[in-house]
């Protein structure tokens, strides 16, 4: 599974880097068929979020997080002004925990919604 990481350049900015979740087929239980399962590396405390507005200015993540877009969309601009849009399914680990961060603006209607796992 991809995911994108929102990280901390050297000069105090921030960039977009690709990761993927690497995969299995696993029996979860009887009665289901197999599934493709990853983990997702947490520490606790998920957090449910839902606004009316997502727009914010510069600012890096409050603590190294994943972020599951479930409602509406987003779009995040890092330090060297390149630009991705996140949507519902779309999951992105935010990494920038010091240094300018990046803008998050939402896209389209709101409400947005998302998943918010501590790593």
């Amino acid at each position: 599974m991809r995911f994108t990481k929102i990280v901390r350049t050297e000069d105090g900015g921030s960039a977009f880097e690709d990761g993927e979740i690497a995969l299995e087929r696993r029996h979860v239980t009887d009665g289901v068929p197999a599934m493709s399962v990853g983990g997702v590396p947490s520490n606790g405390g998920v957090q449910f979020l839902r606004s009316a507005a997502f727009d914010s200015t510069a600012h890096p993540a409050p603590r190294e997080q994943w972020v599951v877009m479930l409602r509406g969309t987003i779009e995040v601009t890092v330090s060297d002004g390149s630009r991705r849009r996140f949507g519902p399914g779309d999951l992105v680990l935010a990494a920038d925990t010091t240094g300018t961060g990046h803008v998050t603006t939402g896209v389209g209607e709101p409400p947005y919604e998302a998943l918010f796992i501590p790593v």
